[in-house]
């Protein structure tokens, strides 16, 4: 429990450091936020694509695949729990965990990006599966009409 706590401290004081000036960057908080959100984004598609992909035979295929995933979920889960940090606590009231400005449109720029971002994706990649579906149902009719596809009478020749 010392170390989850000692972890978790570290990572706050970190947080409380680097915020003010990511976001004093050009573009303001909106645009870190922005960008925040495009790589969570990208990351959760990454891990997807990693974890679903052909099993490797190797130990360093599997080694290699599980550290690809586990990046990408650091880059999934990373700039959420960042933003999520820079917020001020609830019941503390020291100056460490005051308001830092920006913090509140940073994480709002966040969320509208990723769930911009994620949609755009998520529609893009179901208009190509759907591309591929009608091909593939072409194509299958096609050998149909051969007597070469998947009907009884094609399976016997």
């Amino acid at each position: 429990m010392g170390v989850v706590l000692l972890v978790m401290g570290l990572w706050k004081r970190f947080v409380r450091a680097t915020v003010p000036t990511l976001v004093d960057l050009p573009g303001g908080s909106w645009a870190v936020g922005g960008a925040l959100g495009m790589i969570t984004v990208l990351g959760a598609i990454g891990a997807l694509r990693c974890a679903a992909g052909p099993p490797g035979r190797t130990r360093l295929a599997r080694g290699l695949r599980a550290t690809g995933t586990a990046v990408c979920c650091a880059a999934a889960f990373g700039p959420f729990f960042y933003l999520l940090s820079g917020l001020p606590g609830k019941n503390c009231h020291s100056e460490s965990c005051a308001y830092i400005p920006g913090t509140g449109s940073a994480f709002l720029g966040y969320v509208i990006s990723a769930v911009l971002v994620g949609w755009f994706l998520y529609r893009w990649i179901s208009a190509r599966a759907d591309e591929e579906a009608a091909r593939e149902r072409e194509r299958m009719r096609r050998l149909r009409k051969k007597g070469k596809g998947k009907s009884r009478a094609g399976r016997q020749r």
